[in-house]
Order: C-alpha cells, then sequence, then structure tokens
C-alpha cells in the first residue's frame, strides 16, 4: 500500500508539470487553432537562461523570477516576429513554422550551452516537511509552484481587464476587434503568458532530469496527451488532465510496463484519445455546417 500511495504523490508532482505545460499548449491552441509544436524547446531555453544566471551568482528566486520575465518577452517577440506573419496563412504553414522553431531552440541551446548533461539544483530541502514516506521536498515544492501559478493564471483571467480582453480575443476577435480590443496584441500577451507558463514547468521539471537541449522532449508528449484528453479547448480540462496523466504514467510504469517504457503511455493516450474521444474529458463539440 504504501508503494501504491508513493506512486499516487509522485505521479501528482509529475502531473503538476504536464498540467503547466497543457495549459500553454491551451491557451495558444485557442487563439491560433494550432499545437505549439516548439512549446517544450521554448521551455527548455529559459530553463537554460535560468540555469546560466544561478552560475552567474544570481540567487535562486531572482533567477526564477527574471527567467520568467525573460520567457514572457520571449515569447511575446515570438508570436509578432515569426507567427504574425503567417497567421492567416494555409495549415501546413504554421506547422512548418513551429518545426522550424522547435529545431532553432533546440539548435541554439546546444551551441550556446552545449550538449553536455548540467545538474540544475532545487531550491527545496531534500525531505518534505509532511508526508515524507511519499513525497520528496522537491515533488511537494513543485506542487506548490504549480498550483501558484495556476491560481494566478485563473485570477488573471477572470478578474484583470487585460486577461478579460485576452480571453475575449481568443474565443471571438470580430467581436473583440469592433468593441475596440487589439486583438493582435492580446494574441502576442497570450504567447508570452504561455512561455512564461512553459519556462516554470521547465525549470521544476530540470532538478529531477538534469539540464541538456532534450529536457523538455518528453514532458511535451506528457503535456501533449495531458491537453488532449482534458480537452484541447479547455484550460482547466488540460490541469485536470495533466494529473490524471502523471498519476496514471507512474502506475503503468511501476506495475504494468516498467519505467523504461513510460513514454508509450503519453503516446497511447494522444491515439486513444483522438481516435475515440476527440473532445476530451471536458472539451466542447463543435459541429460546422458544411
Amino acid at each position: 500500500m504504501d508503494g501504491f500511495l508513493l506512486q499516487i504523490f509522485s505521479g501528482l508532482a509529475n502531473g503538476s508539470i504536464y498540467a503547466l505545460v497543457a495549459l500553454a499548449l491551451v491557451m495558444i491552441y485557442q487563439s491560433t487553432h494550432h499545437i505549439n509544436l516548439a512549446q517544450g524547446e521554448m521551455a527548455m531555453f529559459a530553463t537554460f537562461i535560468a540555469w546560466a544566471l544561478i552560475h552567474a551568482g544570481v540567487p535562486y528566486w531572482v533567477a526564477f523570477f527574471l527567467t520568467v520575465a525573460i520567457a514572457f518577452i520571449g515569447g511575446l517577440l515570438v508570436q509578432r516576429i515569426f507567427i504574425k506573419p503567417v497567421e492567416r496563412a494555409p495549415v501546413l504553414n504554421n506547422v512548418i513554422v513551429f518545426v522550424g522553431l522547435l529545431v532553432i531552440f533546440n539548435a541554439l541551446a546546444g551551441w550556446i550551452f552545449d550538449h553536455t548533461v548540467k545538474p540544475f539544483e532545487s531550491p527545496f530541502p531534500t525531505q518534505s516537511p509532511i508526508l515524507e514516506k511519499f513525497i520528496s521536498g522537491h515533488q511537494l515544492g513543485t506542487l506548490g509552484v504549480a498550483m501558484c501559478v495556476l491560481l494566478v493564471v485563473f485570477a488573471f483571467f477572470r478578474f484583470t481587464p487585460i486577461g478579460l480582453a485576452m480571453r475575449a480575443a481568443a474565443q471571438n476577435p470580430d467581436s473583440a476587434a469592433l468593441v475596440g480590443i487589439r486583438v493582435s496584441w492580446m494574441l502576442a500577451l497570450g504567447w508570452g503568458l504561455a512561455s512564461a507558463i512553459g519556462a516554470v514547468a521547465g525549470m521544476m521539471a530540470a532538478p529531477v532530469l538534469f539540464l541538456d537541449p532534450n529536457l523538455m522532449a518528453g514532458g511535451f508528449l506528457y503535456g501533449f496527451s495531458s491537453a488532449l484528453l482534458g480537452g484541447i479547448d479547455n484550460p482547466l480540462g488540460a490541469v485536470v488532465g495533466g494529473f490524471i496523466v502523471g498519476v496514471l504514467e507512474n502506475i503503468m510504469g511501476a506495475y504494468v510496463i516498467g519505467s523504461d517504457l513510460k513514454l508509450t503511455v503519453a503516446l497511447v493516450l494522444i491515439v486513444g484519445t483522438l481516435t475515440l474521444m476527440p473532445n476530451g474529458l471536458m472539451g466542447k463539440k463543435v459541429v460546422t455546417r458544411v
């Protein structure tokens, strides 16, 4: 029983990271109706920036918030420079741009920071102050940081004028433009926020996975499967899906398929969800008249 509970709590900690990645994917999907294939690489590159700041002597939490701000600006610039020119182009053009961004960020990380695996320190103690039999200090801290980010994002979109304008621009850009909302800039802010959320996910994952240019390759697949499972157009569903995938991955890895094949859980969920339940658990069914 203790082993099972250990897998549950560990899965929730992993799931909090997948939930952040899934939320970032859903935010961009809502505004562009495309999956940002470079989301994981952008998060990885931001984590390298945090590593560089820490090794330059910047205190961890100062480096953390600086990295989040840099990632926000970087995501905004990516939208203005690379995405805006092709936002009305055919789908294939957008896919090519996303793949290009993935390759560029991966190559830049290897070129600037090299391909050696680097340790990334955790700001949390080794032992957890509660439930130390089932969860480590870093896992508990990861859960806490993820929940804080999710609450801040919820409050931002629910209670602030800019958040409400961003929601309006994503859901109905034509009507939003008619009431004076600068839709293009709202979408750019959405990209910046998604990039910042991804950076938090990367910095929480790096102490466990270690840091290299492929840090978020698996995390992106888990986040993508979480977004699909919860509903690719539903932010709350993406968060719920992240925790479900995290727990399911751990249980399957420990008791069914082994830890070496855990990544297949994400792949099976992606194929299964698209085949059997394309709207996900909480996504809305869209009917189009042809």
